[in-house]
């Protein structure tokens, strides 16, 4: 028998090896290198785009509704109003929450000048002689932590004086109530809410000449609720316009102009639907204009009289913003953002801690899927934003201390305020993302007709599958869109809720009267055969941006859009003014766009690593990326620079026809005063801004130098 060779592992690793070992050893590798792609053909691993389907099919799946149940609760168990302790320990619970998930997490903290109310009373004075002290409160007895109803940032004062109703406070009304002999001047004035701010409504009343503002917000339920909120206009933190609000960094004195102009001059309350009916009822003079559609009553002077006083206190504080960071792993300096802001005027169960409930359970579910590998392509940020009730304070300091990040590296905003408010779906985004938010919508399941998907049951309503735009300032994509310019969505359900911002938005009401199954925060879905809910839509949408090679944007559809803008715009004005640049650029973004969405079909096919089509991609992503920076102007709008996007933004004219196009919607409106050629020249040259914008935008989706 021949002795058997072999080769001590000694002799392999410490001492010189035999020739015999080492031809062995040979052999074996080129066998294994020649099996091993054989082996792998026959088992081929899954494609990148066969793996993100997979995680969101996991992220669907793993929806909850007990999860979103109890972060509900805890959120809502106090009132927590910015600057308080309650607020404070709300941060705590988040930032724990995503410390507890094992996510990478921070804050931001600022400094930030907020109001808070410390005295204030109201009686009617009837012409029979009796007095009627009207109750400021949602309770019989004080609830000292529920904050008395206020208006931020109004001025102390007080006034004793008839009063006159002014429907809306429009100046449309002021006008019906002058043509009747009506004059508000030296009164108190009460106006009904409507499609105004509430600080616009304070300032066409003080321009009027009132000398205070009672606010009330109609309801066939819940008529002892007053709905509080900020009258300052713009945004951010008055102290620091345009920077942040750090330690040690710029702050403005409170008594100069730049701060004071954006603070009304008269005070102003809220008013109970209750309260205001009492006094309405108790007032003589003209009736009611027909066009109020308000039923039968009398607009006033008096003869009841008012005596009202209010006392508060403005303190600089701080406020806190926390964040969850999952790093992207082929492209961490991309950011696809979701955000909803975490402070509340009251207990918030549905505005905000509705949305604060759903993002904190796309974290938990972010989470489960990092624990099964996944991590996405670009870098996910998580935004819990404090001091939005004031202002949108929190989301803009931060937007203003990393500008110059965030106009480089961030591919969208996605923003959830009210999750869920009421019936019907409601999204509101910049064009680029319209197909992407459809597509979306078309695999969940409505929660209230079974069968159905949000999108049949969303196009069946009057106004159809309308995408609607971002041009308010009523929540955090402000800061986002129309400073930084970053591509924005807003998701909803519901339009409008009888307890907005009163004592009476709590869990109870929630779960009585909102939504008492959780059907709309987890609806059943038929995407994937899995669970969708707003978290689902707002994950999903995220999971795209992120995990997509190729971003899903279509600047046809904002080509489009703005087509349709042009022709409103040429059948508003009287053919004095050329709308031919508009056009010009327009057809010039509508070649760019093809164009792009040629090359992206093109890229979107290959599954390819090579170093030559990743390139491609990134190219072709910063150019979708950056163009919505180009509808910027470092100027921004005339007597409101810090707006700076020349397509969404808010009008200085709230009566404005014009939605869009800010700029020219302001020339239109402030033109009035001038002579003929002064307004053309004006209107003609915000159009000229327009569509050097629009120029902007067309050349950075192609991507080459004139």
């Amino acid at each position: 028998m021949a002795e058997a060779v072999f080769c001590k592992p000694s002799t392999i690793f410490t001492s010189k090896p035999s020739p015999f070992c080492t031809f062995l050893l040979i052999l074996v590798l080129c066998i294994l290198g020649f099996y091993t792609p054989l082996y792998r053909s026959t088992t081929p691993s899954p494609s990148k785009s066969q793996n993100a389907l997979r995680f969101r099919q996991i992220f669907l799946s793993s929806a909850n509704n007990n999860t979103l149940a109890s972060y509900l609760r805890a959120l809502t168990q106090h009132p927590h109003l910015a600057g308080t302790k309650a607020s404070l320990d709300t941060t705590h619970y988040v930032l724990s929450h995503f410390k507890d998930l094992g996510l990478e997490t921070r804050t931001a903290q600022y400094r930030a000048l907020l109001s808070y109310p410390t005295h204030s009373s109201l009686s009617a004075h009837f012409i029979n002689g009796t007095v009627l002290r009207l109750p400021l409160t949602e309770f019989t007895q004080a609830t000292p932590d529920v904050v008395p109803p206020y208006h931020a940032y109004s001025p102390s004062g007080s006034a004793y004086a008839k009063v006159v109703f002014v429907n809306h406070g429009t100046d449309e009304d002021y006008r019906a109530l002058g043509a009747l002999g009506v004059n508000a001047s030296g009164c108190v004035v009460i106006a009904r809410k409507g499609d105004f701010p509430r600080g616009i409504v304070v300032q066409k009343a003080e321009a009027h000449g009132a000398v205070a503002m009672l606010l009330y917000a109609e309801g066939d339920k819940f008529k002892k609720g007053f709905e509080r909120g900020t009258v300052m206009r713009g945004v951010g933190d008055p102290l620091s316009p345009g920077w942040a609000g750090v330690d040690g960094g710029e702050s403005l004195d409170m008594e100069e102009t730049e701060v004071l102009r954006r603070f009304p001059k008269i005070p102003s309350m809220p008013l109970s639907a209750e309260a205001a009916g009492a006094i309405l009822g108790s007032l003589g003079g003209a009736p009611f204009p027909p066009d109020w559609r308000i039923g039968a009553g009398h607009v006033g002077p008096g003869p009841t009289i008012l005596n009202f006083s209010y006392q508060g206190e403005e303190r600089v504080v701080r406020i806190h913003n926390v964040f969850a960071v999952l790093r992207g792993l082929e492209e961490p300096d991309r950011y696809v953002l979701l955000g909803n802001h975490r402070d509340a005027w009251t207990y918030g169960a549905v505005d905000p801690n509705s949305g604060t409930a759903a993002l904190l359970d796309i974290a938990r579910r972010y989470a489960r899927m990092m624990g099964l590998g996944w991590q996405p392509r670009r870098t996910i940020i998580l935004c819990s934003w404090d001091a939005e009730e004031f202002g949108m304070i929190g989301s803009t300091e931060w937007v203003e201390e990393n500008l110059q990040n965030l106009g480089s590296k961030a591919v969208a905003y996605l923003n959830v305020d009210c999750a869920v408010q009421g019936p019907d779906f409601f999204v509101r985004a910049t064009p680029q993302l319209d197909n992407l938010l459809r597509e979306v919508t078309k695999k969940v399941k409505d929660p209230d007709l079974g069968g159905a998907t949000v999108y049949e049951r969303w196009g069946a309503t009057n106004m159809g599958t309308t995408i609607q735009r971002l041009s308010a300032v009523d929540s955090d994509f402000a800061p986002f869109l129309q400073h930084a310019g970053v591509p924005s969505v807003d998701i909803y359900y519901g339009r409008d809720f009888p307890v907005y911002h009163t004592a009476f938005d709590s869990y109870d009401w929630m779960t009585k009267y909102g939504d008492p199954k959780f059907q709309r925060h987890v609806a059943d879905t038929l995407f994937l055969f899995c669970v969708a809910s707003v978290a689902g839509i707002w994950g999903i949408v995220a999971l795209h941006l992120a995990d997509d090679s190729v971003l899903p944007f279509n600047y046809l559809s904002y080509a489009h859009q703005l087509q349709e803008y042009t022709d409103v715009l040429r059948n508003l004005l009287d053919g004095s003014v050329s709308i031919h640049p508009l056009v010009a650029s327009i057809e010039e973004l509508t070649f760019a766009a093809k164009a792009a969405q040629a090359e992206a079909k093109i890229l979107r096919e290959q599954e390819s690593s090579d170093d030559s089509v990743v390139l491609q991609k990134r190219a072709l992503n910063d150019r979708l990326m950056l163009a919505e920076r180009g509808f910027l102007d470092s100027e921004g709008l005339e007597g409101r620079q810090w707006f700076k996007h020349l397509i969404y933004g808010p009008p200085s004219d709230y009566e404005s026809k014009l939605v869009f196009f800010p700029g020219v919607a302001d020339a239109i409106s402030g033109s009035a005063r001038m002579n003929r050629k002064e307004r053309q020249a004006a209107i003609q040259h915000e159009i000229w801004r327009a569509a050097r914008a629009i120029q902007r935008a067309a050349r950075a989706i192609k991507g080459e130098l004139t």
